[in-house]
């Protein structure tokens, strides 16, 4: 009786063995992560933490938003574990330690106020790069006649960002130039420039998808038309041209190529060297389970390529 009952003991201790080992192996993930910086990737970035701290709710993330200048000063000061950039890494900044993971893409569009005298006018031709050139950076074009080519002397007012950020340096880019080219009314962050296109009628902005639009209604933000590009030159929008009446619609074009880029552009998270472990799998779980929200903040999905190419950077 004595050795049936040992024999019991003995086969409880080896079954439990697996249980054991199974339990610690599913220790769940602690600990901080910080970050900061594009307007732009904000709103993606706080879907995604929420997500992952379903599945880790003892990871605390922290999360801000002040230009994706900042972002980049955070992450490489190490003040935060990873900065949010809205364009691409510049050479002095891998010198300096950057680490860049590509995690979405989007687009800054133009902006203009919902009740501009010309909006029928402006909605049915567009505007053409050079137009825009026109009016952001050399400085020719200075009424919304001038920019339809009609007799006008309505004035445009422009604005444009005062902060360091991905959306100025993308506007600017489309144009061949850098943020400091770009003239209007320096207004700080993608809030401001929406608040301040929605208080004037003859406002000429530009903003991040995600600002430009209302993220339940998936049109134009209240108070706001965003302005179509005349990619074609031909004066006018066509049918296959005109993809901005819901966030949906324009964020397929922008996967098709049918926006040009600029102004449509890569995003990124960006750290100071290898992330430490908590980090590291939150990026992994951005590059992999995480790509299903971005459709549904308003952003598109990378490639399988692009993924797998970052999730290497992690090894």
């Amino acid at each position: 009786m004595k050795k049936f009952i040992s024999a019991i003991v003995l086969v409880s201790v080896i079954l439990a063995i697996p249980f054991k080992v199974e339990a610690q192996a599913g220790k769940q993930l602690e600990g901080e992560i910080s970050l900061s910086g594009a307007f732009a990737l904000y709103p993606l970035a706080v879907k995604w933490a929420d997500e992952f701290k379903k599945l880790h709710p003892k990871v605390r993330i922290d999360i801000s938003a002040g230009g994706a200048g900042k972002g980049m000063t955070d992450a490489l000061s190490k003040v935060v574990d990873l900065g949010m950039l809205s364009r691409d890494v510049h050479d002095d900044e891998v010198k300096k330690g950057a680490l860049a993971f590509a995690v979405a893409k989007d687009a800054v569009v133009a902006t203009v106020n919902a009740k501009n005298p010309k909006l029928k006018e402006l909605l049915a031709k567009g505007y053409t790069q050079q137009t825009g050139e026109k009016l952001f950076i050399t400085g020719q074009f200075t009424t919304w006649g001038q920019l339809l080519g009609i007799s006008s002397n309505i004035p445009v007012h422009l604005y444009t960002r005062s902060d360091a950020c991905g959306a100025a340096e993308t506007w600017a880019k489309f144009y061949g130039k850098k943020q400091e080219d770009l003239k209007g009314t320096a207004v700080f962050g993608d809030p401001g420039i929406a608040s301040a296109v929605q208080k004037d009628a003859l406002a000429f902005g530009y903003n991040n998808i995600a600002y430009a639009y209302d993220q339940k209604t998936k049109r134009p933000t209240a108070g706001i038309a965003v302005l179509p590009i005349d990619v074609n030159k031909n004066g006018k929008i066509d049918p296959e041209e005109q993809f901005y009446g819901t966030i949906n619609q324009l964020i397929r074009a922008i996967a098709v190529g049918k926006y040009p880029a600029p102004p449509a552009r890569t995003l990124y998270l960006v750290s100071n060297g290898k992330p430490k472990p908590v980090v590291a799998e939150f990026i992994k779980f951005i590059l992999k389970e995480g790509q299903k929200y971005n459709n549904a903040v308003g952003f598109i999905q990378l490639n399988q390529a692009s993924l797998k190419a970052n999730l290497a950077k992690l090894k």
